[in-house]
């Protein structure tokens, strides 16, 4: 007896699906990254882990950045600081990496364990942390006891987010690359990171408007209620993500795992392994050096109002979603994610070109269209180096190359923001002799050593693009 055929659907529902099919995976190309065997609704369900990161980096680094220093009144310097403790723990993940490759548990998996341990740790830091932000807040005198409490547990909430979303996006990325083929990864990576901007972006909107009365309870309820969401979309994102395999069971019979020493050797004895991740690092330190100067820039040098300068990071962020999507476009037609990477930091020379151009010219537009075009080298430095980590990965080994990926990149961007910050403080009120603004001189300092960096990036991945070509 032979099945009857399915109907074709109807009325709105059969428009909507000529819509999706045709013009969906043509503006967004990581659409097409479905199979029968891994379809598009698991692949969004385990991407909610990073829109769970980009509620986490919103609220450290964007919202409670304001409110410790604007409502608060907390020292500046000593938010500084609290925001750079989740850097500690960046250069670990390459041994978290390391861990979930050769994880043995009862339930037979390998990456589940830690990314709930990640969860774990990251609701723990989140739980905390409102309460020991107001304790601190509460210190009048530095010989105030509430200061001595509040710093140490402040500290430990900071840390414990910043360790918590190094572990879930490592090994979330690194479940994300088990479960796809290679031709599919660059679409993987261009939604990964879509939905990492989406989760910002809406982030950084509900937090703005829930925030806009602000009262210390409501911070309370802001900080855990991210907490509880991170719990909710990194379980539902796990679902029947990994399979069991029962030689990962604890109870099968044991077989020696490498240690990560041996593991880290032979990861790095593959063909310009090092050479690949200096130019991430390079890459990174080039494109992030401004990130906390651009705003400033815009309002002191080009004397552009709050709303405009606000706009800053949405320019850039759109840019990186055009970065992205061309980028999976493009690589999923099997183009070298070398010279992707190379395309994004040579566009990246212009883009900081235009940036220094502005501020000798009364015509904003062009310093808009600089950020733009930075974020669209950003995302296509980040998109090529990315899938070409996850495409270059030994057998086996596919934890810790997404780990080191990670741990150099959060390092470098950390420290790239650190010594924008810095130089830009350091050198107000030198005189370059340049024929512009006074205000401007120590921010040329800070575009013109990114640009040093990106044409040292470029002779990086001169010989990766060849090397690729060869193969």
């Amino acid at each position: 007896m032979s099945a009857e055929p399915v109907p074709a659907p109807k009325g709105v529902n059969a428009q909507f699906t000529r819509v999706w099919m045709t013009w969906g995976a043509r503006f967004l190309p990581f659409s097409d990254v479905a199979s029968p065997t891994l379809p598009l609704s698991r692949l969004l369900r385990l991407s909610l882990i990073q829109v769970s990161v980009g509620i986490s980096l919103v609220l450290l680094v964007g919202t409670l950045n304001r409110v410790m220093i604007v409502e608060l009144h907390v020292p500046a310097s000593l938010v500084g600081l609290m925001l750079a403790l989740p850097l500690l723990a960046a250069p670990f993940r390459a041994l978290v990496g390391h861990k979930s490759d050769t994880h043995k548990s009862a339930m037979g998996w390998r990456r589940v364990p830690y990314i709930y341990l990640g969860t774990m740790v990251q609701f723990g830091g989140l739980a905390i942390m409102p309460f020991a932000i107001l304790v601190l807040s509460g210190a009048q005198e530095a010989f105030d006891e509430r200061l001595w409490l509040g710093i140490p547990a402040a500290a430990i909430a900071f840390l414990m987010v910043g360790a918590g979303v190094h572990i879930t996006q490592t090994v979330g990325l690194a479940l994300a690359t088990d479960l796809t083929t290679e031709e599919q990864q660059p679409n993987v990576v261009g939604l990964m990171y879509v939905m990492l901007l989406i989760g910002s972006i809406a982030a950084a909107l509900f937090f703005g408007w829930v925030l806009k009365d602000f009262s210390q309870g409501r911070l309370i309820q802001v900080i855990q209620g991210c907490g509880v969401v991170t719990i909710l979309l990194n379980f539902a994102a796990l679902w029947k993500q990994e399979a069991r395999v029962p030689s990962r069971l604890r109870t099968a019979p044991l077989a020696p795992d490498p240690s990560f020493r041996e593991s880290w050797d032979l990861f790095v004895a593959q063909e310009k392994t090092l050479l690949r991740l200096i130019a991430v690092g390079l890459g990174t330190l080039a494109f992030s050096m401004s990130d906390i100067v651009l705003e400033p820039y815009g309002g002191e040098v080009l004397h552009l109002g709050v709303g405009a300068t606000t706009l800053l990071s949405a320019t850039m962020a759109g840019g990186s979603l055009l970065g992205f999507a061309y980028a999976s476009y493009v690589l999923s037609l099997g183009a070298d994610p070398f010279r992707m990477a190379g395309l994004g930091t040579a566009i990246g020379l212009p883009a900081y070109g235009l940036i220094i151009f502005a501020a000798g010219s009364d015509t904003p537009e062009i310093f808009t269209l600089g950020v733009l075009l930075a974020g669209i080298g950003t995302g296509l430095f980040g998109h090529g180096t990315l899938t070409a980590t996850m495409r270059l990965a030994p057998k086996g080994q596919v934890g810790i190359a997404m780990g080191a990926w990670g741990a150099v990149q959060a390092t470098s961007q950390g420290v790239g923001a650190t010594i924008g910050g810095a130089l830009r403080d350091l050198t107000r009120g030198i005189d370059l002799g340049l024929p512009l603004p006074q205000a401007a001189n120590g921010y040329m300092l800070i575009f013109g050593l990114e640009l040093a960096f990106m044409l040292a990036t470029l002779l990086a991945i001169i010989p990766l693009q060849r090397r690729e070509q060869n193969d």
